[in-house]
């Protein structure tokens, strides 16, 4: 049992917790708590880590992991506390391996390697009693309904927008390489799990990214305030990309003019604007809305 904190994992983990860099030279970021533990895929966990207290409660669960392979360390509460990213530690957190997306995932032309190993390796250990694995669809073929973010800032609205794609069936999300950091441990919370289920691919230039989009055979709507048409007026019954732009300044003029159509959603009252995570809800499920009648 590790019980200090300048113990070398130790250094480690918090590091993983405190520094996107960090996060991303290891290709490794950290997931806390059960419910949100059980979501991984296995095979991508690195090390699971219990606290003491924890690990008297739960036997069995760090035996499993253990018999299929997976690297265990138990802390003590104190020194776990210390790693731990939220005010009430509940006790385990897995340091996971990055996978990475390609931008044909995200339209949902193709099956990936990785969650086609995910489910194959899922149906064949002891460890899945413990830790299930939720079929996403990751990949599945069928009509692309893509997301793409533009400068999205805020942790909790980047989990939000995770959660709304998959419950609306969005086939992946693409976003400008200036959002917040998808591995923060804040997003991650706040996906609920969804990370491990949908695809999603970060742009460097996200105007030709969106070009690319439409080159493939999307029709490409901008969330604007200054959009014509009514969101609820328009016919998302083919492959189609709704553009979300930051918190507070909306979509650049450059990223809006790559779409096919502005669009806006009706308000009354005084209210001048959705929050991001709000808006992007609300044209996904028009789409899932239009598609399961199509």
């Amino acid at each position: 049992m590790i019980t200090s904190t300048s113990n070398q994992k130790v250094k480690e983990l918090i590091r993983l917790r405190e520094k996107s860099r960090a996060r991303e030279e290891e290709g490794c970021f950290l997931v806390e708590g059960p419910r949100m533990v059980r979501e991984i895929p296995h095979q991508h966990i690195n090390c699971l880590y219990v606290s003491e207290s924890y690990g008297a409660k739960n036997g069995k669960l760090i035996e499993a992991a253990r018999e299929t392979g997976i690297s265990t360390e138990m802390l003590s509460d104190d020194v776990f506390a210390r790693v731990s990213d939220t005010k009430t530690p509940q006790g385990v957190l897995a340091a996971v391996r990055m996978v990475k997306y390609s931008f044909s995932d995200i339209l949902g032309v193709k099956k990936t390697a990785a969650h086609t190993h995910v489910q194959r390796a899922f149906l064949q250990d002891s460890f899945s009693q413990n830790f299930s694995l939720k079929d996403g669809g990751v990949g599945r073929a069928r009509l692309p309904l893509v997301l793409v973010l533009d400068n999205l800032q805020d942790p909790g609205n980047m989990g939000t927008v995770f959660r709304s794609a998959e419950a609306a069936g969005a086939t992946g999300i693409l976003m400008s390489g200036d959002c917040v950091d998808i591995y923060n441990p804040k997003v991650i919370r706040s996906t609920m799990g969804a990370i491990f289920r949908l695809p999603f691919y970060r742009a460097e230039n996200l105007r030709e990214a969106v070009q690319e989009l439409r080159a493939a055979g999307l029709r490409v709507y901008a969330a604007h305030l200054e959009g014509r048409r009514t969101y609820d007026g328009e016919d998302y019954r083919r492959g189609c990309a709704f553009l979300i732009g930051n918190e507070g300044n909306g979509l650049r003029p450059e990223i809006a003019e790559c779409a096919d159509c502005r669009i806006r959603i009706p308000m009354e009252g005084g209210t001048e604007s959705l929050n991001a995570a709000v808006a992007a809800s609300i044209l996904l499920f028009e789409a899932a809305r239009q598609r399961r009648g199509k």
